[in-house]
């Protein structure tokens, strides 16, 4: 592997790292368009980098949620109630989806995921969220918003924490908690996700080296390995920034990436 991916792939995990612990997410947001640009200068063939990045991104999240998640529960963040009712929603949502993500090709996939990121984007920059005014649902309620989470959550790889986070600051759950509990529930997102993209994968004969099913395996070691160094420092980061100022930053990050994003696929 040339140096100059090595360190494209480790400077990936480190932004991403932070990024998990300072907003909740899991990283795919940035992974996904980056990981396009990477394989394509790779020269891996157009119908596959969505794919693979999609894969790829998806098993990153294990790690980076892990260590997000630890961090946010040493700081009493995490409703563990709330992940112990929603992650088997999660778990079946998450998997199920990745066997749709296997028939689309990569400029649906691709399309679909930078209309995503202009919502996701919009979302931040706007601070767009309904009063909070209720309370969660039942276990029935959340196993339901569990399945749609985590299905939309692995079509476009990310930990859940842009649909999580809103989904528990509308039933008035302290958006810091909320923000510590989207952590904790990427991790089954990620796990269900993984499982079901090296599944998929493994009847495309992609001639790639290292790769497994839809996974890059030198990718996912050296982002995951910056990630969790730097997602302990994103939460307590989180605990100390306005994050609504930060969000707004991001959020800009976002409609750049969607619009590369689409220019890359299509």
């Amino acid at each position: 592997m040339e140096i100059e991916l090595i360190v494209s792939f480790m400077a990936l995990g480190a932004v991403v790292g932070f990024l998990a612990g300072l907003l909740g997410i899991g990283g795919g947001l940035v992974m996904v368009p980056a990981l396009t640009s990477l394989f394509i200068w790779q020269g891996i063939p157009l119908e596959q980098v969505v794919h693979l990045a999609l894969g790829t991104s998806m098993a990153s999240i294990v790690v980076t949620s892990i260590s997000s998640m630890r961090a946010h529960h040493k700081k009493g963040g995490v409703l563990w109630d709330v992940v112990r009712l929603i992650a088997p929603g999660i778990v079946v949502g998450a998997f199920l989806a990745t066997f749709l993500a296997a028939v689309l090709s990569s400029r649906v996939l691709g399309i679909f995921f930078s209309c995503f990121l202009v919502y996701a984007s919009t979302q931040m920059f706007l601070n767009m969220k309904p009063k909070p005014t209720r309370i969660l649902p039942g276990r029935a309620g959340l196993f339901a918003t569990g399945s749609i989470i985590g299905g939309i959550s692995a079509l476009v790889s990310i930990g859940g924490g842009t649909l999580t986070v809103p989904f528990l600051s509308w039933h008035n759950i302290d958006v810091k908690k909320a923000i510590g509990t989207s952590a904790a529930i990427g991790l089954p997102i990620s796990v269900a996700g993984t499982i079901g993209y090296l599944v998929n994968g493994l009847s495309v004969d992609s001639n790639i080296d290292y790769v497994f099913g839809f996974i890059y395996l030198p990718g996912v070691v050296l982002i995951s390995m910056m990630s969790f160094l730097t997602a302990s420092l994103g939460a307590h980061v989180a605990h100390l920034l306005p994050v609504p100022v930060l969000k707004k930053v991001f959020a800009v990050l976002l409609l750049g990436l969607a619009i590369k994003m689409v220019s890359s696929v299509i």
